[in-house]
């Protein structure tokens, strides 16, 4: 089989692992190829591509452009996408375990419903992006900016938000068990119903941020300034704790932090080292799918012919 006979075979089978192709024009085709089996595609311009069901296994695609792409239902299993432009594309349900998004753009992305255990979305731009009802068990938001994006009812235990913007953002009925919010700024931020059972808040801010019916059993609230967040009431603060930096509406206290709350602190490291087990999962699922998807081009190249063996002497 020739070269070219080869890439089209692999290409036919790529193309089996991706849903609705049929409006998907060549240049999607051999894009396919590239994710399907793991591949380069570093700066690709792919705006507006549909690539729905894709699989991104171990893929390297590095500041690639996918502004407004169709990628629901992909799955990012260890692949790289620090630095890539995926404002306004459509990743509804997509699976990115243990993926790379440093530095990534998903400004008003939609993203429900995904699965993005492990993730790493430090320094990210995530405004306007809509995470609502995803799960973000152990992901990484470091120094990510989070303005008026939507987490409502995500689940983000152990999740690392330290010194995110997130002023503006709805996290109604979310999870931020055992979550990690130090020093992120939270102004105006919608944290009505949300689960918060031993997060750090510490040195976080909270300007007109509301907190009704949120639960702050065993979290951590030292130098967080609630000064003027709205929702707080007493019977709220006394299942948390803080220290003589922490700021708080008039009229309400805070208990110090002395760790005699043995039974709840349990609870959260085992919260956060089941977040951290999980992204590990993650990321050695995507580094086992990546060495799969490399065996799997390897053994469509067929082997070159053996020569043919030299003829006999004559006999005398």
């Amino acid at each position: 089989m020739s070269r070219m006979g080869v890439s089209l075979a692999v290409l036919t089978l790529a193309l089996s692992t991706l849903a609705g192709q049929a409006q998907a024009g060549p240049e999607d085709k051999d894009v396919a190829r590239l994710v399907s089996f793991g591949g380069m595609c570093v700066s690709c311009e792919l705006s507006g591509r549909k690539l729905t069901g894709a699989k991104f296994t171990g893929a390297n695609f590095d500041r690639a452009i996918l502004i407004g792409a169709d990628l629901r239902g992909a799955a990012f299993y260890g692949s790289n996408f620090s630095g890539a432009d995926l404002s306004r594309a459509d990743l509804r349900g997509a699976e990115m375990r243990g993926a790379n998004f440093v530095n990534a753009n998903f400004s008003d992305a939609r993203l429900s419903g995904v699965e993005s255990s492990g993730a790493n979305l430090a320094n990210a731009n995530l405004s306007r992006a809509d995470f609502s009802s995803s799960e973000l068990h152990g992901a990484n938001m470091v120094g990510a900016n989070l303005g008026k994006a939507n987490f409502s009812s995500a689940e983000l235990t152990g999740a690392n938000l330290m010194s995110v913007n997130a002023r503006g953002a709805d996290f109604r009925n979310a999870e931020l068990n055992a979550a990690n919010l130090t020093g992120g700024r939270f102004d105006q931020t919608d944290l009505r119903g949300v689960e918060m059972t031993g997060a750090t808040l510490r040195g976080a801010i909270f300007h007109g941020a509301d907190f009704r019916g949120a639960d702050l059993s065993g979290a951590s609230l030292g130098g967080a300034d609630l000064s003027n967040a709205k929702g707080l009431d007493q019977d709220q603060l006394d299942e948390a704790c803080g220290d003589s930096s922490t700021r708080l509406p008039r009229g309400l206290t805070v208990r110090a932090c002395r760790g005699e709350r043995r039974q709840i602190r349990v609870m959260v490291d085992f919260q956060r080292a089941k977040a951290e087990a999980e992204a590990q999962r993650a990321a050695a699922e995507g580094q086992r799918a990546a060495a799969e998807a490399q065996r799997a081009a390897q053994a469509a190249i067929p082997k070159p012919p053996k020569p043919p063996a030299p003829p006999k002497p004559p006999k005398y």
